[in-house]
């Protein structure tokens, strides 16, 4: 018995190639940017596994009008979305002031793993804390 082949006109195909590609790029965790008084705050998650030790997150900071002098391990959380919070154990980076900010934030790992997490950034002079939010399943 031959094979049932199907043939689609291209931009369909490409349609259905989209919806099947699209559902697991939207479950990888990707940069969230936030941007407010002149200053950008950019956070990548790098390691979120189950097996990892510590969750680690890129956080650039980029400005041309103040001094980024943040201490990052004293003004960020990690919420999951089972209430916890969590604190960061070391900033490996560059150090407070300049224009320009990089570097890894590091948490203990959160086992078991949730659903959803949130890190918060309290940055000086600002009322309200900058919110990066991942879906993890």
């Amino acid at each position: 018995m031959r094979p049932l082949l199907i043939a689609f006109p291209l931009p369909l195909a490409c349609l259905l190639a989209a919806a099947i590609a699209i559902p697991a790029a939207a479950a990888e965790p990707g940069t969230r940017k936030r941007s407010d008084r002149g200053v950008t705050v950019a956070v990548t998650p790098l390691s979120l596994s189950a097996t990892a030790k510590t969750w680690d997150f890129k956080v650039v900071l980029d400005t041309h009008s103040q001094d980024l002098g943040d201490d990052l391990v004293k003004s960020t959380v990690l919420l999951d979305d089972k209430g916890g919070r969590h604190l960061p154990v070391t900033w490996d980076g560059a150090r407070p002031g300049g224009h320009h900010r990089e570097g890894t934030l590091r948490f203990n790992a959160i086992s078991p793993k949730p659903a959803a997490i949130e890190l918060q950034i309290q940055r000086p002079g600002e009322a309200k804390a900058r919110s990066f939010r991942w879906n993890l399943e």
